[in-house]
């Protein structure tokens, strides 16, 4: 009886999660009004723009997107694979819901976070003739660390999968 209790305890303690997604949606509210603000401070002076400040523009509101989407695919995600299927009767779930596992999860989260140090990066290089030299330097260091990473953590995901299959074979 006892363990049955403690089984259940640990059951719905998955429960506890909630807050940190709701506070990730909180954390959408605030990019949105990044974007929008970024974007309403670029409209007025649309027709003096340069080639470059338009990349710039773009690249900025990209990043802002990107962390939106990552943000939104964790809420999503996170919450069906540790607390419980989403069921919102409105027959609209992305393709991608439900399944994508915690290895999956994982892969896009290092997929993102190199995506936006690209990003960055390449505003870092539109501007290359006001940036610091070390700066770069360092940028270009963090990009290939976070390169490096999401291609271990894919190997290892790889390697993982092969062993099972092997497993599951003898």
């Amino acid at each position: 009886m006892i363990e049955r209790a403690l089984e259940r305890l640990i059951f719905v303690s998955r429960w506890l999660m909630v807050p940190f997604h709701l506070g990730l949606i909180g954390v959408l509210v605030v990019l949105l009004v990044n974007f929008a603000r970024e974007l309403w401070g670029m409209l007025p002076k649309v027709a003096e723009l340069s080639e470059t400040d338009v990349i710039l523009m773009a690249l900025s509101l990209l990043d802002v997107t990107l962390v939106a989407s990552l943000v939104l695919m964790m809420v999503f995600s996170g919450y069906e694979n540790f607390v419980s299927r989403l069921d919102t009767g409105l027959g609209e779930r992305p393709t991608w819901m439900g399944t994508l596992d915690f290895s999956g999860i994982k892969l896009k989260l290092i997929g993102s976070i190199v995506a936006i140090s690209g990003i960055d990066l390449l505003k870092k290089f539109m501007n290359i003739e006001q940036a610091d030299k070390t700066d770069m330097m360092w940028l270009v260091v963090t990009h290939m660390a976070f390169v490096v990473s999401g291609v271990l953590l894919a190997l290892m995901d790889y390697l993982t999968e092969r062993a099972k299959k092997l497993h599951d074979e003898y």
